[in-house]
């Protein structure tokens, strides 16, 4: 029992449930990630008449430099999108400096002279003053040397990047978040271990898992971290991924529509000769890449329609005992 004297010193409820609330906060924001954009340039661009911005940013969880590739970047009014800590003043900066990281002058920012490191708690725009209809179109991407740099027709990234910038240049407002995540997380090096192990029979899942290593290792609260320091509430995601659109919403964004991204191969259907573009035929018309993305939709709960031919196929195409 409390003795009587330490009893009389107890706080009451409401104190206590006050101060579990400020402690809840705390911890709250310290298991937030912060992020900071160190600068902003100007990226002409191929995809559409309009001049892109490329933000990079550094953060609180690992040491990699993330980046944002926006489209419509515009640092003023509450619906535009902008980077709170790349506008925010700083001490002692010229107007130099701040031309230098890509800043809007002063008196062109809409942002107070406050801390230039974002405070989720502080910093995010409620969700419910947004107007879920005219979220931008956002992608969560991660990088993929392999495919985007090599062309390698092990996989659709190359395809889901450009059709993602594509068409968020045809909306002229929305952002491009390009995660340093090579191969689901795991790195290169790995990457490339666990395609040889896809080449001895295993899938891309099982491939993972034989290295030791997460089917998915890959952590999207950086993205939602960076979505907030664009003054971004909700978005309309462009992914087949389940994992992201649950990801940000527990981490309070908005997600007010999933937009499914389609290979170009798998709406057209399989057009004949394709083996001669380099990839190694899985069965009779299955390459690399559609195994790969049929273990993805069956394996990992990707949301996507496999063609009845892509199926048929895959069925078809007894997989070789691993060795």
């Amino acid at each position: 029992m409390t003795p009587p004297a330490a009893a009389s010193a107890l706080p009451s409820t409401s104190t206590l449930t006050a101060s579990l609330v400020t402690v809840t906060e705390v911890i709250q924001e310290q298991e937030q990630v912060q992020v900071q954009c160190v600068v902003r340039t100007r990226i002409p661009s191929e995809f559409g008449n309009a001049t892109h911005s490329l933000l990079l940013y550094t953060n609180s969880e690992d040491d990699k430099e993330h980046l944002a590739l926006v489209f419509g970047y515009a640092a003023a009014g509450p619906d535009s999108i902008w980077s709170r800590t790349l506008e925010a003043a700083r001490d002692n900066e010229t107007p130099r400096d701040r031309a230098i990281r890509g800043a809007a002058p002063l008196s062109a920012s809409a942002i107070p002279a406050t801390s230039a490191t974002s405070s989720p708690l502080e910093s995010t725009p409620p969700a419910s003053d947004s107007n879920n209809d005219s979220a931008p179109l956002v992608r969560i991407h991660s990088c993929c040397f392999t495919g985007e740099t090599l062309g390698s027709l092990r996989c659709d990234c190359r395809e889901q990047l450009v059709d993602a910038m594509t068409r968020i240049s045809a909306e002229r407002k929305g952002v491009v978040l390009y995660l340093i995540q090579e191969g689901r997380g795991i790195g290169l090096r790995d990457k490339l271990r666990a395609y040889n192990l896809i080449d001895l029979g295993y899938d891309t899942r099982e491939a993972n898992i034989q290295l030791g290593l997460p089917a998915d290792a890959r952590s999207y609260r950086i993205a939602t971290a960076i979505l907030r320091d664009l003054n971004i509430p909700a978005v309309r995601l462009l992914t087949n991924n389940p994992l992201k659109v649950n990801s940000i919403v527990h981490d309070g964004l908005v997600v007010s529509e999933r937009i499914s991204m389609i290979p170009k191969s798998w709406s057209t259907g399989i057009l004949p000769g394709r083996e001669a573009d380099g990839a190694k035929a899985i069965g009779s018309k299955l390459l690399d890449r559609d195994g790969y993305l049929v273990s993805k939709v069956l394996k990992m709960g990707h949301i996507l329609d496999i063609p009845s031919e892509i199926l048929a196929g895959t069925s078809a195409a007894a997989a070789p005992t691993p060795k």
